[in-house]
């Protein structure tokens, strides 16, 4: 089984936006770990690419597509649109979604799960790292 944590902030609203993403495998241990600004973004666009881009990830490094992958964040909007709990009205993350629906069909047994930020503190430290231009390793 591996856990998934990720996270999307931006700094203004829209504003310097960047994505964190960490990934731990059944026995704790961290196996990956990925920052990156995003350009001028809002929280929502951050959060939603914080999701394909570990999605992308674990399609690259998972073998067994029965794996179970557990994926968290913070953001209560992704998940329950995710979830299909709410609607995507938005254009621009509708496009979002529609590619992150699109990525997990390449897995038989995920879930998105919300969590609360404050146990979500390590892809949100990668976020915060990056917008300040410091290493996240």
């Amino acid at each position: 089984m591996l856990k998934v944590y990720i996270d999307g902030g931006s700094r203004g609203n829209p504003g310097d936006a960047a994505i964190g993403v960490v990934v731990y495998n059944d026995k704790g241990e961290e196996i990956y770990r990925f920052g990156e600004k995003i350009g001028a973004k809002t929280n929502n666009v951050a959060e939603y690419s914080a999701l394909i881009r570990a999605l992308e990830h674990l399609v690259k490094m998972i073998s067994n597509p029965d794996e179970k992958i557990l994926i968290y964040s913070d953001s209560e909007l992704l998940v329950k649109q995710i979830n299909g709990i709410y609607k995507v009205k938005n254009k621009k993350l509708k496009t979002l979604y529609d590619k992150a629906k699109g990525l997990l069909k390449n897995f038989k047994n995920i879930e998105i799960k919300h969590i609360v930020r404050e146990k979500n503190t390590v892809s949100d430290w990668i976020v915060n790292r990056v917008l300040d231009n410091r290493e996240y390793n």
